[in-house]
């Protein structure tokens, strides 16, 4: 029974997974077609980021909810800066990420020497960017020959090389199926695995998480690594938001709406991945394909949009539920 047991937890989602392609494939026409294929993986790829992002937050005992207002933040500031600065990519690019790691020292800052709790924070650090990448444009979306509120209009342009980022496709199999944005997901990904799992400093963030005074009383220097975490968090997050930014090559304020709950949908997927029960890169990898997947087929089956996060939310219990509950029978 124990070995049945374990084997439904270590496969139980792979299986999952797998089972998911094969329904939809066959009740979906089109859905195990190419083209079906590369949107999945340009969806997957900016969730599974910001995604990857969380991790690192829930790796130290820790949440941030501000990923899908970085994103956006970062969608906007990118789009600001070339298209109403006339600046280059690489200004873009380099702003963008500072954007990014600034909004995770200030998490960190108030969570670890304000003791604000790390949901609070980031609630608050999410409306405030809400409200504050709305401001330059009241609340317009960016696009060259736009009105500005000062009656100028907007005359710069994306440039070629950061709209390639979201739009080229590296040749697979003789068709152009691999777009750069999976490719940037599956180095941070690799970088975060091993980052997470085969060193000194990963190590010390899952005992962190594990028992935090246990830690600080062997001396880990707790709070440099808690906050670590959330600027980790928020630079992931920044470039979610330009690959989104590229993808799109305007900046649409409304596009960044569903980051957060595909993103921590993805996170928390990842537990019940291979009956890790913590958080861990690889598994947030394959929770943002099953996310992506999931809404894919939802959409080619003509699903109402309202149903969908509905069905996510289910998909996430019941994996949660099952892991947890069969890790702690397992356990007795």
């Amino acid at each position: 029974m124990n070995k049945v047991i374990n084997l439904a937890i270590r496969y139980g989602f792979l299986t999952l997974l797998v089972g998911l392609v094969v329904f939809f494939s066959i009740a979906a026409d089109g859905f195990a077609g190419p083209h079906s294929a590369v949107f999945i993986f340009q969806s997957v790829a900016i969730t599974g980021i910001l995604a990857l992002g969380v991790t690192c937050t829930l790796v130290v005992g820790g949440f941030d909810l501000s990923i899908g207002s970085v994103a956006t933040s970062s969608l906007m500031l990118s789009a600001y800066v070339m298209v109403v600065w006339e600046q280059s990519a690489l200004v873009a690019i380099v702003l963008c990420l500072l954007m990014g790691a600034l909004v995770g020292l200030v998490n960190g800052w108030l969570i670890v020497r304000m003791r604000v709790p790390d949901l609070l924070a980031t609630l608050g650090m999410m409306f405030l960017l809400i409200g504050l990448q709305r401001i330059p444009t009241q609340g317009r979306s960016i696009a060259t020959g736009m009105t500005l509120p000062d009656g100028t209009v907007a005359q710069g342009t994306f440039s070629p090389a950061f709209l390639a980022l979201g739009r080229h496709r590296f040749d697979l199999f003789i068709e152009r199926l691999l777009p750069v944005s999976v490719v940037v997901l599956l180095v941070i990904a690799v970088l975060v695995f091993l980052f997470l799992n085969y060193t000194r400093h990963g190590r010390l963030m899952y005992a962190i998480g594990s028992n935090e005074r246990a830690s600080s009383l062997a001396g880990v220097a707790v709070n440099k690594y808690k906050v670590t975490a959330y600027v980790i968090s928020g630079v992931l997050a920044s470039v979610g938001g330009m690959l989104m930014s590229a993808r799109l090559g305007r900046g649409d304020i409304a596009s960044g709406n569903n980051l957060l709950l595909d993103s921590v949908a993805a996170a928390l997927i990842g537990y019940a991945v291979l009956g890790a029960a913590r958080p861990n890169a690889f598994g947030t990898a394959m929770g943002a394909l099953f996310v992506g997947i999931l809404l894919q087929g939802l959409t080619m089956m003509n699903a109402p949009y309202y149903t969908q996060d509905f069905v996510k939310g289910a998909v996430l219990v019941l994996a949660l539920m099952f892991t947890f509950s069969l890790s702690a029978r397992q356990r007795r």
